[in-house]
């Protein structure tokens, strides 16, 4: 089978990656809209749920989505998400009550598990690891649109429109991205299993493992103390659903997370790792920064989108460069180990943050972080890629995710409760703004030392050949490894 002219998988990836952006900017538009949301529905004390909601049931649902593709035609479960996420963002945008909205979300979070799931799988399916370089600056334009345009979006839709239009926007890029990808996307044929087993039973005990661990991390030094009764219980549920779902994975036909994926080559667990690691700094970032800006170096709130910029743009820029040199020399290990190395220093310097830093010197940090972020991410999601069989390649996209968002979520956990114990409640005026300088020093000094740790993970990615072309086929004069094999399900 030959490989698509590169002219036609940009175009097919572009619908698919429209669609993913549906996903990315949901979460910071409706962050935008939430204060008047509150104003026109009330149930301020409820008014979390309206994120975490979404969050739990989008990290519930990545991994199921995930195997159904895998086990069942990829284009349909992925339109099927797409679909969902449509029908709640109009029933979101129709909600009459906070209860109402807050059920609207979770199906909302329902298809956005799907839509990250599915659209990292049909990239890994569409384009071989070689020539994934060619088509990594698309991938992160559209992520750091949905991080800085999401905040605009939601500002000038909620301003003139009202907060309604927070999700009526999801319906007019949905719609064009679910006929694109009909149109356009088109999938070699898979023999079709006579009678798939779909695991239920990893299912049940995967949400409630991940539904404990994404209600520890919003809680956790919140809602309740870290050593509190319902945190040690949630922790608990963790640990032994963990336990619990590694024991189910072995015994059954069709697993939910294959264990070949994570024991088959050891470049896989350690691209999540270096996933997770980023998914830290990522949401972190995002949370803390504009919060240390407007409150300490006196930005207004209306830019909060464009005060991530320094740091984005290098993202793109990185990613481009390092995808370009990966397709042209296979060579990509030096990324995620450069990359790491630079995410630690950046971090570091964002540590040092008082309040006599100006907007200059931050922002010369943040192009670090953004330049370390751009040379990780993107690597890492290829390492992952290629280190799996095709028809695992669902399963494992979901894996990624879930740890990133996992990983995300625990770590503003945690910053949360750094932040707060640097913040006192009853800070006033100067004070609170050394307050929260210091809060957010506290913050980025245990993102430096995560993203060490993700150095070291780095040091130990093993650089094998990338796989060249559908079927497998390696860069030529290179072996074809077993990582570089396709399944008959996928042909």
């Amino acid at each position: 089978m030959t490989t698509p002219p590169p002219q036609s998988v940009r175009w097919t990836l572009l619908g698919v990656m429209l669609a993913m952006l549906l996903a990315m900017l949901d979460n910071n538009i409706v962050g935008t809209a939430t204060p008047t949301i509150v104003r026109d529905l009330g149930g301020l004390e409820h008014i979390s749920w309206v994120v975490t909601a979404y969050t739990l049931a989008t990290a519930v649902s990545t991994p199921v989505w995930g195997k159904l593709g895998d086990l069942y035609r990829r284009k349909r479960v992925f339109l099927a998400s797409v679909a969902l996420f449509l029908l709640a963002s109009l029933l979101a945008g129709a909600a009459r009550s906070m209860t109402q909205l807050i059920g609207f979300r979770a199906l909302q979070g329902v298809g956005a598990g799907g839509l990250a799931a599915g659209g990292f799988a049909l990239i890994g399916i569409l384009v071989p690891p070689r020539e994934r370089g060619r088509y990594q600056g698309m991938t992160a334009s559209v992520m750091a649109l949905g991080v800085v345009g999401g905040p605009l979006v939601g500002g000038l839709v909620t301003g003139h429109l009202g907060w309604r239009w927070a999700f009526y926007v999801n319906l007019p890029l949905g719609i064009v991205a679910l006929v694109w990808v009909q149109l356009m996307l088109r999938l070699p044929a898979r023999e079709p299993q006579a009678r798939p087993r779909v695991d239920w039973a990893g299912i049940a005990v995967l949400a409630a493992t991940i539904g404990a661990a994404v209600l520890a991390a919003t809680w956790a030094g919140t809602t309740y103390a870290w050593t509190s009764w319902p945190i040690l219980a949630l922790g608990a549920t963790v640990v032994l659903g963990a336990v619990a779902f590694a024991a189910v994975e072995r015994r059954v036909a069709e697993p939910l997370l294959p264990p070949r994926v994570f024991t088959g080559h050891r470049n896989f667990p350690l691209g999540i790792g270096l996933l997770a690691a980023a998914g830290v700094v990522m949401f972190g970032s995002a949370l803390y920064l504009p919060l240390f800006q407007q409150t300490v170096q006196g930005a207004t709130a209306t830019s909060s989108g464009l005060l991530l910029l320094p740091m984005m743009i290098p993202v793109v820029i990185a990613s481009h460069l390092a995808g370009k040199v990966m397709s042209r020399t296979g060579r990509y290990k030096v990324f995620p180990v450069s990359g790491t190395l630079l995410l630690t220093a950046g971090t570091g310097a964002l540590a040092t943050m008082d309040t006599d830093t100006s907007r200059l010197t931050a922002g010369c940090w943040m192009a670090l972080v953004g330049l370390g972020l751009g040379f990780t991410m993107q690597m890492a999601t290829t390492l992952a890629q290629n280190s799996v069989e095709l028809r695992d390649m669902g399963a494992a996209m979901a894996a990624t995710n879930l740890f990133r968002t996992l990983g995300g979520s625990v770590g503003v956990a945690v910053f949360g409760s750094l932040f707060t114990r640097a913040v006192p409640a009853t800070a006033r005026g100067e004070a609170y703004r050394h307050a929260v300088a210091a809060g957010t020093g506290h913050v980025f000094l245990t993102a430096a030392a995560v993203c060490a740790v993700a150095f070291v993970l780095a040091l130990l990615v093993r650089e094998v050949p990338l796989r060249g072309g559908p079927g497998g086929t390696a860069q030529k004069n290179q072996p074809v490894t077993r990582l570089a094999t396709e399944s008959p399900a996928d042909r």
